[in-house]
Order: structure tokens, then C-alpha cells, then sequence
């Protein structure tokens, strides 16, 4: 492959192989046991391989025009904000650990909402206007700051907030409170820093002055 080819569809092969990885890898089966690896699956899908699919399709010049207006990007993050926080409720969480059917929705709903987020916010850079700009930003931060929260609530726990976490066997050397502290340490690490800085490199976008040409 060429060296523009490679630039232009290394960012895609990349999230492919690395859902690939993540999907039919070990980890699946070791999320049914470890909530720390479940998590794992959940910032490779939503904090890694979405932006890189993202990144791609706006490469390869496939993202849709509506995606510059920066109008969808608030409904993205607020679908984001509802499907992470409903999915780590502890009856739903614990169901799909234990059940292949709500896993595989689980997951997919994971890749789909953060690439409509991920889509919404970079499709943001290829608008002229700075509200486009700025909302794609503000989109990116408010998830950063939900994640964060969510991360420090499974962190600071004093008890396993999980059924799972006592019906499972965890990873051998964790007791099921320190499997979940692991588990929410990796988002705060994870998820919060890449949403965070994907929002301000926006965000930055949006504050940069421009140049204005000398007039003679």
C-alpha cells in the first residue's frame, strides 16, 4: 500500500484490528468473571476505536455534511451519557455479564453511540463556524466529566456496587472491591482523558485568533 493510501486508511485498518482484538480476543470471556476486564472492552470500544473510526471516515471523506453543523453533537452526548450510565446500573450490568444476547447489545451500543459522538464532534472541525466548533468541544468535555464522575463513584465505593461481584469469580489476586476499583480507575484514566483531550484540542481550535494580514 502506498504511503497516502497508508495515511489515508491506516486510521480505519487500525480500529478494525483493534476491535478485532477486543471482540474475539480473551477478554470477552474474562469480562463474564472480572469487572476490570469488562471495562477494558468498554474504553477500547468507546475511547479508542470509535475515535479512530471517526478519525477515518472524516480521512477518507465519508463523514455526511450534517456532521460539520455541530447540531447533533449534544443529542450524541446526551445518548452517550444515557447508555453508560444505564448499562453500569448493577441489574443491567450484571445481566449482561452473565448473558451473550445483552453483551453483544451492550457492546454494540457502546461503538455506535460513541461513534455517533466521536463523528458529531470531529465532523464539527470542518465547519467555518465557531458555535459548530465550540459544540463539538462542549460535547467531548461534558462526556470527559460524566465518565470522570462515574469512574470516581466504581473508585471510591466502599462495597461492591455489583451482584456479580460476589456470583462471579474475579480476576484470582482481587477481591470483587478491588476488581471494581480497577475497573473504574481505567475510566477515569481512560475514558475521562480521552474524551477530555479530544475536547480541548477542539476547544483550542475554537480560541485560536487568527491571523489577520498587515494591509499596506
Amino acid at each position: 500500500m502506498s504511503s497516502p493510501a497508508l495515511r489515508r486508511h491506516g486510521p480505519l485498518g487500525l480500529a478494525l484490528l483493534l476491535l478485532a482484538v477486543l471482540w474475539v480476543g480473551p477478554l470477552p470471556a474474562r469480562a463474564e468473571t472480572s469487572f476490570a476486564a469488562h471495562m477494558v472492552l468498554h474504553m477500547g470500544v468507546v475511547a479508542l476505536a470509535a475515535p479512530l473510526l471517526a478519525f477515518s471516515l472524516g480521512r477518507s471523506g465519508l463523514l455526511p455534511a450534517s456532521a460539520a453543523t455541530g447540531r447533533f453533537v449534544l443529542p450524541a452526548a446526551l445518548l452517550e451519557f444515557l447508555l453508560i450510565w444505564g448499562w453500569h446500573a448493577p441489574a443491567l450490568h450484571d445481566a449482561a455479564r452473565q448473558h451473550i444476547g445483552l453483551f453483544a447489545l451492550e457492546q454494540g451500543s457502546f461503538l455506535l453511540a460513541g461513534l455517533f459522538l466521536w463523528t458529531t464532534a470531529l465532523g464539527s472541525l470542518g465547519s467555518p463556524q465557531t458555535g459548530a466548533r465550540a459544540a463539538g468541544a462542549a460535547g467531548l468535555l461534558l462526556t470527559s466529566m460524566h465518565m470522570t464522575l462515574l469512574g470516581a463513584l466504581l473508585l471510591l465505593a466502599p462495597r461492591p456496587l455489583y451482584r456479580c461481584g460476589t456470583l462471579c469469580s474475579p480476576l484470582a489476586t482481587l477481591t470483587p472491591l478491588e476488581d471494581q476499583q480497577l475497573g473504574g480507575t481505567l475510566m477515569l484514566l481512560v475514558g475521562g482523558a480521552a474524551y477530555l483531550a479530544g475536547g480541548i484540542a477542539l476547544l483550542a481550535g475554537v480560541l485560536r485568533i487568527p491571523k489577520v494580514e498587515a494591509r499596506p
